[in-house]
């Protein structure tokens, strides 16, 4: 009970030391958040200038949001800038409660350059929280259109609802942020609209991402402006002007960017500037329908045409962003309990993994607690018992090696001496055959002989003393990874299949349900390798008592047949 009590009080003071959140909360009606935090020093995207009025897309997924605390359609959402005061435009592309996957497009105010600062809160867990009309003009005053593949109607619509296709799109699930648009290489995304149109100098931006099956195509083309793939390479035009530059290998999503405008055609990559020409004498005006994918096969997601020339940095943020793997954007899971009994600190690592456990990594771990405890408990009370054995066990043959006859020894000394307990043994034997009585007749060879027997058996009911328990250790040991291992397996599988069902493979929806299954493992190894280093210590420490015995045996038998045995 005391190894009990000791285990429990540890782990509570383990418990104590896990960091918290203290921050603000905006509503207390709200039970839990997520903390949106984008990065823009070096360790992130590191952009130059302050950026304002851009929209991020906000992946959540059962590793940063707690979908079982948010209603089953997303009703109860709200997003919170970084004083946790000032409520936030956003639009919700995505909500599957069921796959715990949702993509929220929130417009932040303001971006401050080289800071890991920038912070958003998305909030939920109300169950008396009525649905908001959903602004999905959430994009600045610049955006022309932002079309986002997702959506209910058959054609492609941009959000503020303003904008199709001319004919239904086919949908991919399984797109970049939301779904995607599959491009057959033969009829194009048609969008038309007043809205989009420039003059030959601009200012005018188009960007999107696509992922080509083949790397040749036209990837866009809208009047004298066009971006194509000619051989693996992409090619921006104006007209007779051409921009050339950045590979485009196939299968592989990528973000690009055409800007007209400040004298300059600029083409971007990945975020990245890979070609510019200075503009010419005025070419045709930019105008007439935006024709997408003509005679490309491919994905595309997320197309922005802006009346406006983005900045370098604007694109290198909004293509980090909105990539799958952005080193931009990080999220943790947050509760209204944890913020009023924080001290500053984030959610650690290890309780984000504890939260995204499966129920069968659950049950594992459980077992696992139970052996590791018990492991703990044998481990303990044979150390103690084995130290005493030997302590006692010194102490005895002392007096036995001081002492002139076997039948002299009044004080057989501890309880925990074995020693002592094989010499009762012995003399109980020679008290039958009434040895150290003037009348008693020497012992003779059978007789010592019975003698030792009996020893010998005593000798071997202490040895399975000894060793009781020790079975724990050795199951421990090889059970425990075992153990831990299925449940990892178990794990990884049940994750798999959720991220298959759901059609997404973003590595932020899959990197939470891999790592808490990892923790079954790690807690099999927990369980066995302490047990293997105590198993060997203790197996050396009741080899060497069980050495002990033996030669004490010899010892004890040697002086009955000296002292009293027939000459």
């Amino acid at each position: 009970m005391k190894v009990m009590r000791s285990l429990t009080l540890a782990l509570a003071i383990g418990a104590g030391f896990m960091p918290l959140s203290s921050q603000a909360w905006w509503n207390g009606d709200y039970k839990h958040r997520t903390k949106v935090t984008l990065n823009t020093t070096a360790q992130g995207v590191e952009t130059k200038e302050a950026l304002s009025g851009v929209v991020v897309p906000v992946r959540l997924h059962s590793g940063n949001f707690d979908f079982l605390s948010a209603k089953p359609d997303g009703a109860d959402l709200r997003v919170v800038g970084a004083d946790d005061k000032t409520p936030l435009k956003y639009w919700v592309e995505r909500f599957d409660a069921t796959n715990e996957l949702a993509v929220l497009w929130v417009q932040l105010p303001n971006v401050a350059p080289g800071t890991d600062k920038n912070t958003v809160f998305v909030y939920a867990g109300n169950e008396k929280a009525a649905a908001e009309p959903l602004n999905a003009a959430v994009f600045d005053g610049a955006m022309a259109a932002a079309v986002t593949m997702s959506g209910k109607d058959a054609e492609a619509v941009d959000t503020t609802g303003q904008i199709k296709s001319a004919a239904a799109i086919v949908r991919e699930a399984n797109g970049l942020i939301g779904a995607a648009a599959k491009l057959d290489g033969q009829t194009p995304i048609t969008l038309s609209s007043d809205k989009l149109k420039a003059s030959a100098s601009g200012p005018y931006s188009v960007s999107l991402w696509i992922k080509p099956e083949a790397a040749a195509g036209a990837v866009f083309k809208q009047g004298p402006l066009a971006l194509n793939i000619e051989e693996g390479k992409l090619v921006a035009s104006l007209g007779a002007l051409k921009a050339a530059g950045g590979d485009l290998p196939a299968n592989a999503w990528a973000h690009l960017a055409v800007t007209v405008g400040a004298g300059k055609l600029t083409l971007y990559v990945n975020g990245a500037q890979a070609a510019q020409a200075d503009l010419g004498a005025p070419s045709a005006a930019i105008e007439g329908p935006l024709l997408v994918g003509a005679g490309l096969k491919g994905l595309v997601d997320q197309l922005e045409v802006a009346a406006t020339v983005r900045s370098a940095d604007w694109v290198k943020f909004a293509s980090a962003a909105q990539s799958a793997d952005a080193k931009l954007i990080a999220a943790v899971t947050q509760n209204s309990e944890e913020a009023e009994a924080g001290d500053g600190g984030e959610p650690s690592s290890f309780s984000v993994l504890v939260k995204n456990l499966t129920p069968d990594a659950w049950v594992v771990i459980i077992i696992l607690s139970f052996m590791f405890v018990l492991a703990v408990y044998v481990m303990v009370t044979k150390a103690i018992l084995v130290g005493r054995a030997d302590r006692d066990n010194q102490a005895f043959l002392k007096r036995f090696r001081e002492s002139h006859d076997v039948m002299s020894i009044a004080d057989l000394g501890s309880k925990y001496s074995t020693l002592s307990r094989l010499y009762a043994a012995g003399l109980r034997e020679l008290v039958k055959r009434d040895v150290g009585k003037p009348e008693a007749l020497p012992l003779s060879g059978a007789s010592i002989d019975a003698v030792k027997a009996s020893v010998d058996a005593d000798l071997v009911r202490e040895s399975h003393k000894l060793n009781a328990g020790m079975v724990l250790l050795t199951l421990a040991i090889s059970g425990g990874p075992f153990l831990g291992l299925l449940g990892t397996v178990v794990g990884v599988m049940i994750t798999f299949a959720a991220i298959a069902a759901a059609g997404d493979v973003n590595v932020n929806a899959i990197a939470p349900g891999i790592a808490a299954a990892l923790l079954a493992t790690v807690a099999g190894m927990g369980v066995a390798i302490p047990a293997l280093f105590g198993y060997n210590y203790l197996a050396a420490r009741i080899k060497n008592i069980s050495a002990d015995m033996q030669i004490f045996v010899d010892e004890f038998v040697t002086r009955v047949a000296e002292t009293h045995g027939a000459r």
